[in-house]
């Protein structure tokens, strides 16, 4: 049964490089951003950052340059089959709608879930912001998260491509569609 109490805005950060990969490494989530909104008094109650240390891959001076994650950070990061984990056991992830701002997040969970053999750690139930954003103002096609903030009058609180922060200005983009 779904708990329609909270709803779990999700943005991940993963390794990149400006063109492909090098040789033997692949993106992987490197940070899981979260902001709970509680649907019964329709406030964000956090923003949260789980750092995870990749199995394949190094965090490249681009996507430091990006995200601001450093090597030595993700370092410090558990595991992805820990944070798949503590995602189900603190969040009851699996028995929530969670949202992301498009569809890479949910594709990277489930891509990485497969290649690891690990159980997924969210239920059927995604909302993809990006779409919903972009239905809800008419618009010809969806826009990025900062221009989405833009049309609403919302400043860009945070660091852009930090899964907390952004996360954080998704839910605040979500609650002025709720």
């Amino acid at each position: 049964m779904v708990k329609l109490d909270r709803l779990l805005v999700i943005d991940i950060e993963a390794t990149c490089w400006k063109k492909v990969p090098p040789p033997e490494q692949e993106n992987e989530i490197i940070e899981i951003g979260i902001a709970p909104i509680d649907l019964t008094t329709r406030t964000i109650e956090d923003k949260v950052s789980i750092l995870v240390k990749p199995q394949c891959s190094t965090v490249s001076e681009f996507c430091t340059e990006l995200t601001t994650l450093t090597q030595e950070q993700i370092d410090t990061g558990i595991s992805f089959a820990d944070a798949c984990l503590h995602l189900r056991k603190k969040y009851l992830s699996e028995k929530r709608v969670w949202a992301s701002y498009g569809d890479y997040d949910r594709r990277m969970f489930a891509k990485q879930c497969q290649a690891r053999g690990l159980h997924y750690p969210f239920g059927v139930r995604h909302l993809n912001v990006k779409t919903l954003f972009a239905i809800a103002k008419s618009l010809p096609r969806e826009v990025g998260m900062a221009r989405a903030l833009e049309m609403l009058d919302l400043p860009l609180e945070g660091t852009h491509h930090r899964g907390h922060d952004d996360a954080w200005n998704i839910a605040r983009i979500l609650m002025k569609l709720l």
